[in-house]
């Protein structure tokens, strides 16, 4: 017990029981989900949220007490894994295709989803490479660098997972802009990717247009996609102000709403706890993001800025995305929804990034912080160009 103090001495406390109530959340959704004529507390929805809780918990700790600088010693081993893990999807008899989707892996026992980790080493690498670089981000040149770097990742998501894709992207967009990229030409850039939009629809698969075109006509019920999106939002709309009561959603125990311990989670909690329910979800949501916001703004190194930064992108985005989708709001896309949604991959890859930013906030108190700024200055090689007045950072 001394030992986790020391740990997390100094920590803001909501970075702690925060995910723990989020992971209570988040185990009764589980058995309101698996409720039928009573509570069973030995569905393997229940008990494989809860172990992942667990064994995240584990990671929490782990990762917390380890100077995250040392994982620019690793960079090259991190990247080169990091692909060859995504690629295993394609490896016969380990890869499994699941929701249109073949971007899991077959454990035997479980299944787990590469890009869940992924994501994590994904911010690392890129926080890395954005320190080195921070000063070369103001010609469409660098830009195309920096994209050239990310872009194993970006393409093997793709191929067999748009939201996840998105996720990668999103991330990729906000780290760099906030590691200084020019405001002028991130517009180009931002409206050349919009202009591309009809050409990329072009290339997606069936499953991938479907679920676009049943965005863009929410009403055209002959569209598959629709489906899950109406019983949704009749879930949503049923709920009420106080919602019907817990473990009493109608939609969900009559198995109209699909994927309804996943995907679409928040519909049952809404229609089960209403409106005040949803609102208190989403307020504990803001209340994360703002503490990681927090450890952004006092960390002292760039490295780190850009991990928490990489880390508040990507549950912001799928936050807003899943929510989004289970009310038309935005396309539906698989995203789940962070620290709620079933699925050990996703619970495992949240609690990692929590590790992360403690880390970055353990990291930063004292004194420890010059360490850091030493190595990040000894990386830096700063090259003086006699016709510029900038200063360009070597790679």
């Amino acid at each position: 017990m001394n030992y986790l103090k020391n740990v997390f001495k100094g920590v803001s406390k909501p970075l702690i029981f925060l995910p723990f109530i989020l992971a209570c959340v988040s185990i009764l959704m589980m058995i309101s989900t698996s409720y039928k004529n009573g509570i069973n507390l030995t569905d393997r929805t229940v008990i494989v949220q809860t172990g992942a809780y667990i064994i995240g918990a584990v990671f929490v700790v782990i990762i917390a007490n380890i100077d995250y600088s040392v994982f620019a010693d690793l960079e090259k081993k991190l990247y080169i894994g990091s692909v060859i893990f995504l690629l295993t999807v394609y490896i016969p008899g380990l890869g499994v295709e699941l929701n249109g989707a073949r971007s899991w892996i077959n454990l035997g026992i479980t299944t787990f989803q590469p890009s869940e980790l992924v994501k994590l080493t994904f911010i690392l690498l890129f926080a890395n490479y954005l320190t080195k670089h921070r000063y070369n981000l103001h010609t469409f040149k660098d830009i195309m660098k920096a994209l050239l770097y990310c872009s194993p990742f970006l393409a093997i998501v793709l191929k067999e997972d748009l939201g996840s894709a998105l996720v990668f992207g999103v991330v990729w967009v906000v780290m760099i802009f906030y590691a200084g990229m020019d405001g002028k030409l991130f517009a180009k850039c931002a409206l050349g990717v919009a202009l591309m939009v009809p050409v990329a629809y072009r290339f997606m698969d069936e499953y991938q247009r479907q679920r676009i075109d049943a965005f863009l006509h929410p009403d055209n019920l002959s569209i598959a996609a629709n489906y899950q999106i109406w019983q949704s939002k009749t879930a949503i709309g049923s709920g009420g102000f106080f919602g019907k009561g817990l473990f009493q959603g109608t939609q969900k125990q009559l198995e109209f709403l699909p994927v309804r311990n996943s995907d679409f989670v928040f519909s049952v909690l809404v229609e089960e706890l209403g409106f005040v329910g949803g609102a208190a979800l989403i307020g504990l949501f803001a209340w994360l993001l703002y503490t990681i916001s927090k450890v952004a703004q006092r960390c002292k190194d760039m490295t780190g800025k850009l991990i928490v930064i990489g880390v508040l992108a990507m549950f912001m985005f799928q936050i807003f995305e899943n929510i989004g989708m289970t009310m038309s709001v935005m396309p539906a896309t698989g995203i789940t929804l962070p620290f709620i949604s079933y699925g050990g991959s996703s619970i495992l890859s949240n609690m990692m990034a929590m590790g992360l930013v403690i880390s970055v906030a353990v990291q930063n108190r004292g004194m420890r912080f010059e360490k850091k700024m030493k190595r990040e200055s000894s990386n830096a090689n700063f090259d003086f160009d006699e016709d510029s007045s900038s200063t360009d950072a070597a790679f």
